[in-house]
C-alpha cells in the first residue's frame, strides 16, 4: 500500500494522516480477542493505572504474541511507513493504549522524539508513529488531541514528568503548548475501529481522561530508520526493540494466517 500525493502533503503539512477503514472488523476483531489474555499475563510490559488498577498500555505485544507479530509487518502500516522514511527501518516500539471507560488516564502533552532521544540516544527526529484503532474513538472516550503543524517546530523542550500518572513521559511546559495552540488551533484524531493514523515524532499531541462508559484501545507501532537507531540500550527490549533488522512487510492476509 502507497500514499497518494494528497495523502503525502497532507501529512508533511499537518504532522499527522487519518486513514479510515484501514483496517476491516474482521481483522480488528481478531486482534482484540487476544488482548485480555495479554493483559492478565503478569508481563512488566503491562503498565497499569495508578488508581483503578487497570492497563494503562502493554509493550511489546509482538514479542508476546503472534498475531500482533504479524500486525507489525502488514504492509498495509510497513508500505506507507516506508514510502515515507526513504530508507530501510526497523520495529522501535509497540504497544497498545488502553483508556478504559470511566477510569482512562490523560497523556500529558508530549511529542515522542523527547522521550526517543533522552531515554534512548536516538540522535533525529525520523521515526513515524502508525496507529490502528481498535475501538471506536470519539470527542468522548480519550482521543488523540494533536496541534497540526508542530512538527514543524522541531525538538521542543521537554521535562521528566514522574508525578501525573502511572507512566513517566517526558512532556512540554503549558506555555508552550499554550503558544503554538493559539497559533496552529488544535485537532481530535477521531474515527470508527479499524481507522489508522500516522503521525510524525515531533508532532505535539496529548489525550485527555476516558470520562465516558466507552473503552478506548489504540494499538501503535513505532518505527525508526536503521540508520537512525538507538545508541543508549538502557531501557527494556518491550520499551524500545534491540532488532535493528529492517522490517519488511508480509502478505495482505497476514493476520488470518
Amino acid at each position: 500500500m502507497q500514499l497518494s500525493p494528497e495523502q503525502l502533503q497532507s501529512l508533511n503539512t499537518q504532522g499527522f494522516l487519518l486513514l479510515p477503514g484501514l483496517f476491516s472488523s474482521a481483522e480488528v476483531d481478531g486482534l482484540c480477542e487476544r488482548l485480555p489474555a495479554l493483559f492478565a499475563d503478569g508481563h512488566e510490559g503491562n503498565i497499569i493505572e495508578r488508581d483503578s488498577g487497570k492497563v494503562r498500555t502493554s509493550m511489546g505485544l509482538h514479542l508476546r504474541d503472534d498475531r500482533f507479530d504479524a500486525l507489525v509487518r502488514h504492509p498495509r502500516l510497513v508500505g506507507p511507513a516506508l514510502q515515507v522514511l526513504g530508507e530501510p527501518a526497523y520495529i522501535q516500539q509497540v504497544k497498545v493504549n488502553v483508556k478504559a471507560a470511566f477510569s482512562g488516564e490523560v497523556w500529558q502533552w508530549h511529542y515522542d522524539f523527547a522521550t526517543h532521544h533522552e531515554e534512548d540516544g536516538v540522535a533525529k527526529p525520523l521515526a513515524l508513529n502508525l496507529h490502528v484503532f481498535l475501538d471506536d474513538v470519539s470527542e468522548f472516550n480519550g482521543p488523540l488531541w494533536f496541534i497540526p503543524g508542530s512538527h514543524n517546530v522541531g525538538a521542543h523542550g521537554a521535562h521528566l514528568d514522574t508525578a501525573t500518572t502511572s507512566y513517566p513521559l517526558w512532556v512540554v511546559d503549558a506555555p508552550t503548548v499554550a503558544a503554538l495552540a493559539e497559533k496552529n488551533s488544535m485537532v481530535s484524531a477521531t474515527g470508527a475501529r479499524g481507522t489508522g493514523l500516522i503521525f510524525f515524532d515531533t508532532l505535539l499531541h496529548s489525550s485527555p481522561p476516558n470520562m465516558s462508559p466507552w473503552d478506548r484501545s489504540i494499538f501503535s507501532l513505532i518505527l525508526n530508520p536503521v540508520s537512525n537507531a538507538y545508541t543508549q540500550p538502557t531501557r527494556p527490549d518491550y520499551k524500545h526493540h534491540r532488532d535493528l533488522t529492517p522490517v519488511a512487510a508480509l502478505d495482505d492476509d497476514c493476520l488470518f494466517a
